[in-house]
Protein backbone atom coordinates (compact mmCIF):
# COMPACT_ATOMS: atom_id res chain seq x y z
CA UNK A 1 0.00 0.00 0.00
CA UNK A 2 1.43 3.45 -0.63
CA UNK A 3 -0.27 6.75 -0.55
CA UNK A 4 1.57 9.44 -2.93
CA UNK A 5 1.70 12.70 -1.07
CA UNK A 6 -0.65 14.81 -3.52
CA UNK A 7 -3.21 16.74 -2.38
CA UNK A 8 -6.09 14.71 -0.55
CA UNK A 9 -4.14 11.73 -0.88
CA UNK A 10 -2.24 11.93 2.48
CA UNK A 11 -4.07 9.36 4.05
CA UNK A 12 -3.56 6.97 1.51
CA UNK A 13 -2.18 3.69 1.58
CA UNK A 14 -1.47 1.54 -1.83
CA UNK A 15 0.04 -2.00 -1.66
CA UNK A 16 0.54 -5.26 -4.28
CA UNK A 17 0.62 -8.81 -2.79
CA UNK A 18 -2.30 -11.17 -2.83
CA UNK A 19 -6.46 -10.87 -3.49
CA UNK A 20 -9.45 -13.64 -2.18
CA UNK A 21 -12.16 -12.54 -3.91
CA UNK A 22 -12.86 -8.53 -3.96
CA UNK A 23 -12.70 -7.84 -0.88
CA UNK A 24 -10.28 -9.87 0.82
CA UNK A 25 -6.84 -8.10 0.02
CA UNK A 26 -3.52 -8.32 1.51
CA UNK A 27 -0.41 -6.97 0.58
CA UNK A 28 3.07 -5.39 1.45
CA UNK A 29 3.21 -1.78 1.44
CA UNK A 30 4.88 0.18 -1.49
CA UNK A 31 4.48 4.16 -0.26
CA UNK A 32 2.74 6.17 2.55
CA UNK A 33 1.35 9.34 2.69
CA UNK A 34 2.53 12.01 4.98
CA UNK A 35 -0.44 11.93 7.82
CA UNK A 36 -0.16 7.78 7.66
CA UNK A 37 0.31 6.97 11.15
CA UNK A 38 -0.05 3.32 11.94
CA UNK A 39 1.83 1.92 8.76
CA UNK A 40 5.55 2.32 6.90
CA UNK A 41 6.76 1.19 3.71
CA UNK A 42 7.41 -2.67 3.78
CA UNK A 43 4.69 -3.53 6.28
CA UNK A 44 2.27 -6.25 5.81
CA UNK A 45 -1.11 -5.02 5.39
CA UNK A 46 -4.66 -6.16 4.21
CA UNK A 47 -8.39 -4.90 3.75
CA UNK A 48 -11.45 -6.31 4.22
CA UNK A 49 -15.01 -5.82 3.87
CA UNK A 50 -15.35 -1.77 3.90
CA UNK A 51 -13.38 0.77 3.67
CA UNK A 52 -14.65 3.23 5.56
CA UNK A 53 -17.76 4.80 7.75
CA UNK A 54 -19.10 7.90 9.60
CA UNK A 55 -16.93 7.35 12.25
CA UNK A 56 -19.11 8.73 14.95
CA UNK A 57 -22.21 7.02 15.81
CA UNK A 58 -22.62 4.17 18.53
CA UNK A 59 -21.26 1.33 16.63
CA UNK A 60 -18.45 3.02 15.19
CA UNK A 61 -17.05 4.09 18.68
CA UNK A 62 -17.68 0.78 19.66
CA UNK A 63 -15.66 -0.92 16.87
CA UNK A 64 -18.36 -2.56 14.93
CA UNK A 65 -18.28 -0.37 12.20
CA UNK A 66 -19.98 -2.96 9.83
CA UNK A 67 -23.19 -1.59 11.60
CA UNK A 68 -22.28 1.91 10.98
CA UNK A 69 -25.89 3.94 11.32
CA UNK A 70 -24.90 5.83 8.67
CA UNK A 71 -24.12 2.97 6.66
CA UNK A 72 -20.55 1.36 5.91
CA UNK A 73 -18.80 2.04 2.64
CA UNK A 74 -18.15 -1.81 1.33
CA UNK A 75 -14.96 -2.57 -0.35
CA UNK A 76 -16.76 -3.12 -4.01
CA UNK A 77 -19.88 -1.46 -5.31
CA UNK A 78 -19.85 0.75 -2.57
CA UNK A 79 -20.88 4.40 -2.97
CA UNK A 80 -17.52 6.29 -1.44
CA UNK A 81 -17.27 9.86 0.35
CA UNK A 82 -16.13 11.00 -2.83
CA UNK A 83 -18.87 10.23 -4.86
CA UNK A 84 -17.00 7.27 -6.91
CA UNK A 85 -17.85 3.83 -6.95
CA UNK A 86 -15.51 1.37 -4.87
CA UNK A 87 -13.95 -1.45 -7.33
CA UNK A 88 -12.04 -3.70 -4.50
CA UNK A 89 -9.19 -5.52 -5.03
CA UNK A 90 -9.51 -5.95 -8.75
CA UNK A 91 -8.34 -2.27 -8.83
CA UNK A 92 -5.04 -0.26 -9.87
CA UNK A 93 -5.43 1.00 -6.23
CA UNK A 94 -7.66 1.21 -3.08
CA UNK A 95 -8.16 4.10 -0.38
CA UNK A 96 -8.46 2.67 3.04
CA UNK A 97 -8.72 5.45 5.81
CA UNK A 98 -7.12 5.63 9.07
CA UNK A 99 -9.18 7.05 11.92
CA UNK A 100 -6.45 7.98 14.17
CA UNK A 101 -8.15 9.65 16.59
CA UNK A 102 -9.50 6.04 18.20
CA UNK A 103 -6.27 4.29 16.63
CA UNK A 104 -8.59 1.99 14.74
CA UNK A 105 -8.40 1.31 10.97
CA UNK A 106 -9.74 0.19 7.80
CA UNK A 107 -6.72 -1.57 6.55
CA UNK A 108 -5.10 -3.89 9.22
CA UNK A 109 -1.57 -5.03 10.00
CA UNK A 110 -0.99 -9.01 8.97
CA UNK A 111 1.35 -10.15 11.89
CA UNK A 112 5.05 -11.00 11.14
CA UNK A 113 5.68 -14.70 9.79
CA UNK A 114 1.97 -14.88 8.78
CA UNK A 115 1.98 -15.98 5.05
CA UNK A 116 0.57 -13.14 2.79
CA UNK A 117 -1.53 -15.73 0.81
CA UNK A 118 -3.36 -17.48 3.78
CA UNK A 119 -4.03 -14.14 5.32
CA UNK A 120 -6.37 -12.88 2.82
CA UNK A 121 -9.51 -15.55 3.20
CA UNK A 122 -9.36 -14.37 6.93
CA UNK A 123 -10.65 -11.04 6.09
CA UNK A 124 -14.40 -11.95 5.17
CA UNK A 125 -14.59 -15.75 5.76
CA UNK A 126 -12.57 -15.79 9.00
CA UNK A 127 -14.24 -12.49 11.13
CA UNK A 128 -17.66 -13.96 9.73
CA UNK A 129 -17.17 -17.03 12.23
CA UNK A 130 -14.69 -15.78 14.04
CA UNK A 131 -17.15 -12.91 15.29
CA UNK A 132 -20.56 -14.82 16.35
CA UNK A 133 -18.22 -17.04 17.93
CA UNK A 134 -16.37 -14.76 20.06
CA UNK A 135 -20.12 -13.02 20.96
CA UNK A 136 -21.21 -16.00 22.09
CA UNK A 137 -18.49 -17.05 24.63
CA UNK A 138 -17.41 -20.26 22.35
CA UNK A 139 -14.27 -19.33 22.78
CA UNK A 140 -13.73 -21.62 25.77
CA UNK A 141 -12.26 -25.08 25.92
CA UNK A 142 -14.90 -28.04 26.28
CA UNK A 143 -17.93 -26.83 24.62
CA UNK A 144 -19.41 -28.43 21.30
CA UNK A 145 -19.88 -26.71 18.20
CA UNK A 146 -21.86 -28.06 15.31
CA UNK A 147 -21.09 -26.16 11.74
CA UNK A 148 -23.50 -26.76 8.83
CA UNK A 149 -21.39 -26.48 5.47
CA UNK A 150 -17.89 -26.81 4.91
CA UNK A 151 -16.67 -24.47 2.77
CA UNK A 152 -15.14 -21.34 2.88
CA UNK A 153 -16.44 -20.03 5.65
CA UNK A 154 -17.05 -23.51 7.40
CA UNK A 155 -13.64 -24.80 7.43
CA UNK A 156 -12.64 -21.62 8.90
CA UNK A 157 -15.41 -22.25 11.78
CA UNK A 158 -13.58 -25.80 12.18
CA UNK A 159 -10.28 -24.38 12.58
CA UNK A 160 -11.29 -21.95 14.94
CA UNK A 161 -13.43 -24.26 16.86
CA UNK A 162 -10.29 -26.71 17.37
CA UNK A 163 -7.86 -23.76 18.28
CA UNK A 164 -10.58 -22.92 21.27
CA UNK A 165 -10.31 -26.08 22.20
CA UNK A 166 -14.02 -26.97 21.30
CA UNK A 167 -15.73 -30.34 20.59
CA UNK A 168 -16.57 -29.43 16.88
CA UNK A 169 -19.43 -32.01 15.05
CA UNK A 170 -19.39 -31.09 11.06
CA UNK A 171 -23.31 -31.66 9.30
CA UNK A 172 -23.04 -32.01 5.76
CA UNK A 173 -25.56 -33.20 2.81
CA UNK A 174 -22.40 -34.84 1.31
CA UNK A 175 -20.92 -38.17 2.26
CA UNK A 176 -17.55 -37.13 -0.13
CA UNK A 177 -16.82 -34.15 2.59
CA UNK A 178 -16.10 -36.76 5.43
CA UNK A 179 -12.48 -37.43 4.94
CA UNK A 180 -11.12 -33.56 5.18
CA UNK A 181 -13.64 -32.87 7.60
CA UNK A 182 -12.55 -35.35 10.42
CA UNK A 183 -8.42 -35.96 9.22
CA UNK A 184 -7.60 -32.53 7.05
CA UNK A 185 -9.74 -30.09 9.39
CA UNK A 186 -9.63 -32.28 12.37
CA UNK A 187 -13.33 -32.17 13.59
CA UNK A 188 -14.76 -34.74 16.38
CA UNK A 189 -17.76 -35.95 14.15
CA UNK A 190 -19.32 -35.95 11.08
CA UNK A 191 -23.27 -35.96 10.39
CA UNK A 192 -24.78 -36.68 7.34
CA UNK A 193 -27.59 -34.06 7.59
CA UNK A 194 -30.02 -36.29 5.78
CA UNK A 195 -29.64 -39.19 8.01
CA UNK A 196 -32.60 -38.61 10.29
CA UNK A 197 -30.96 -41.19 12.45
CA UNK A 198 -27.68 -39.44 13.08
CA UNK A 199 -29.95 -36.01 13.69
CA UNK A 200 -31.26 -37.71 16.32
CA UNK A 201 -28.05 -39.06 17.96
CA UNK A 202 -26.88 -35.67 18.98
CA UNK A 203 -30.09 -34.13 20.26
CA UNK A 204 -29.79 -31.65 23.04
CA UNK A 205 -26.02 -32.21 22.71
CA UNK A 206 -24.32 -28.68 20.92
CA UNK A 207 -23.69 -25.33 22.78
CA UNK A 208 -23.71 -23.76 19.55
CA UNK A 209 -23.87 -24.02 15.84
CA UNK A 210 -22.77 -21.88 12.98
CA UNK A 211 -25.25 -22.39 10.05
CA UNK A 212 -22.62 -21.45 6.84
CA UNK A 213 -25.31 -22.93 4.33
CA UNK A 214 -26.76 -20.76 1.65
CA UNK A 215 -28.66 -22.80 -0.28
CA UNK A 216 -32.45 -23.28 1.63
CA UNK A 217 -32.83 -26.17 4.23
CA UNK A 218 -34.86 -27.20 7.34
CA UNK A 219 -34.18 -25.43 10.58
CA UNK A 220 -35.92 -27.13 12.35
CA UNK A 221 -33.81 -30.14 13.01
CA UNK A 222 -31.10 -27.86 13.79
CA UNK A 223 -32.65 -26.27 16.57
CA UNK A 224 -33.23 -29.57 18.34
CA UNK A 225 -29.63 -31.07 18.79
CA UNK A 226 -28.93 -27.54 20.72
CA UNK A 227 -28.77 -27.95 24.35
CA UNK A 228 -30.95 -25.68 26.65
CA UNK A 229 -30.49 -22.08 26.39
CA UNK A 230 -28.17 -23.30 22.81
CA UNK A 231 -27.67 -20.44 19.97
CA UNK A 232 -27.50 -21.35 16.17
CA UNK A 233 -25.94 -18.27 14.70
CA UNK A 234 -26.49 -17.53 10.85
CA UNK A 235 -23.95 -16.33 8.44
CA UNK A 236 -25.21 -17.86 5.45
CA UNK A 237 -28.14 -16.53 3.26
CA UNK A 238 -30.76 -19.30 2.28
CA UNK A 239 -34.10 -17.06 0.86
CA UNK A 240 -35.90 -17.94 4.07
CA UNK A 241 -35.21 -19.12 7.52
CA UNK A 242 -38.26 -21.11 8.72
CA UNK A 243 -39.05 -23.02 11.69
CA UNK A 244 -41.47 -23.94 14.59
CA UNK A 245 -41.94 -21.72 17.56
CA UNK A 246 -41.63 -24.62 19.69
CA UNK A 247 -37.99 -25.17 18.48
CA UNK A 248 -37.22 -21.50 19.79
CA UNK A 249 -39.58 -21.70 23.26
CA UNK A 250 -38.41 -25.40 24.37
CA UNK A 251 -35.22 -25.36 25.35
CA UNK A 252 -35.25 -21.62 25.52
CA UNK A 253 -33.42 -21.38 22.29
CA UNK A 254 -32.28 -18.94 20.19
CA UNK A 255 -31.36 -18.07 16.51
CA UNK A 256 -29.16 -15.26 15.79
CA UNK A 257 -27.95 -13.13 12.58
CA UNK A 258 -24.27 -12.11 12.01
CA UNK A 259 -22.53 -10.26 9.19
CA UNK A 260 -19.07 -9.57 9.94
CA UNK A 261 -16.78 -8.05 12.41
CA UNK A 262 -15.27 -4.55 13.52
CA UNK A 263 -11.94 -3.21 12.78
CA UNK A 264 -10.85 -4.15 16.48
CA UNK A 265 -12.00 -7.81 16.58
CA UNK A 266 -10.93 -7.96 12.81
CA UNK A 267 -7.26 -7.28 14.13
CA UNK A 268 -7.26 -9.54 17.27
CA UNK A 269 -8.59 -12.23 15.04
CA UNK A 270 -5.47 -11.76 12.73
CA UNK A 271 -3.30 -12.08 15.96
CA UNK A 272 -4.93 -14.98 17.27
CA UNK A 273 -4.31 -16.82 14.22
CA UNK A 274 -0.80 -15.95 14.12
CA UNK A 275 -0.36 -16.67 17.62
CA UNK A 276 -2.15 -20.49 17.01
CA UNK A 277 -0.84 -21.11 13.89
CA UNK A 278 -4.38 -21.16 12.37
CA UNK A 279 -4.20 -21.40 8.72
CA UNK A 280 -7.21 -21.12 5.92
CA UNK A 281 -6.87 -24.28 3.54
CA UNK A 282 -6.03 -22.00 -0.24
CA UNK A 283 -5.54 -23.03 -3.41
CA UNK A 284 -3.09 -20.36 -5.29
CA UNK A 285 -3.69 -19.26 -8.47
CA UNK A 286 -2.57 -16.48 -10.88
CA UNK A 287 -5.12 -14.12 -12.38
CA UNK A 288 -5.01 -15.67 -15.98
CA UNK A 289 -6.33 -18.87 -14.21
CA UNK A 290 -9.70 -16.89 -13.27
CA UNK A 291 -12.12 -18.00 -15.96
CA UNK A 292 -11.26 -21.53 -14.67
CA UNK A 293 -11.66 -20.75 -10.80
CA UNK A 294 -15.14 -19.11 -11.49
CA UNK A 295 -16.05 -22.50 -13.02
CA UNK A 296 -14.54 -24.61 -10.55
CA UNK A 297 -16.49 -22.42 -7.97
CA UNK A 298 -20.06 -22.80 -9.76
CA UNK A 299 -19.09 -26.75 -9.71
CA UNK A 300 -18.09 -26.24 -5.39
CA UNK A 301 -14.65 -27.90 -6.32
CA UNK A 302 -12.53 -25.74 -4.30
CA UNK A 303 -11.57 -26.42 -1.03
CA UNK A 304 -11.66 -24.21 0.38
CA UNK A 305 -10.42 -20.66 -1.39
CA UNK A 306 -8.83 -19.89 -4.50
CA UNK A 307 -6.46 -16.58 -3.76
CA UNK A 308 -5.47 -14.94 -6.81
CA UNK A 309 -1.43 -13.91 -6.48
CA UNK A 310 -1.97 -10.11 -8.54
CA UNK A 311 1.70 -9.19 -7.90
CA UNK A 312 3.06 -12.29 -9.98
CA UNK A 313 0.70 -12.80 -12.35
CA UNK A 314 1.59 -8.66 -13.41
CA UNK A 315 4.74 -9.58 -13.61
Amino acid sequence: MGGRDREGERDRLEFVGYLCFRHEIVGVVTEVGSNVKGFKVGDHAGVGTYVDSCGECEYCNDFVEVHCLKGSIFTFNGLDSDGTVTKGGYSSYIVVKERQVTCSQYCYRIPDGYPLDMAAPLLCAGITVYTPMMRHKMNQPGKSLGVIGLGGLGHMAVKFGKAFGLKVTVFSTSESKKEAALKLLGADKFVISSDKKQMESMTNSLDFIIDTASGDHPFDPYMSLLKVGGVLALVGFPSEVRLHPGSLSYGSRSIAGSLTGGTKETQAMLEFCAANKVYPEIELINIQYINEALERLVKRDVKYRFVIDIQNSLE
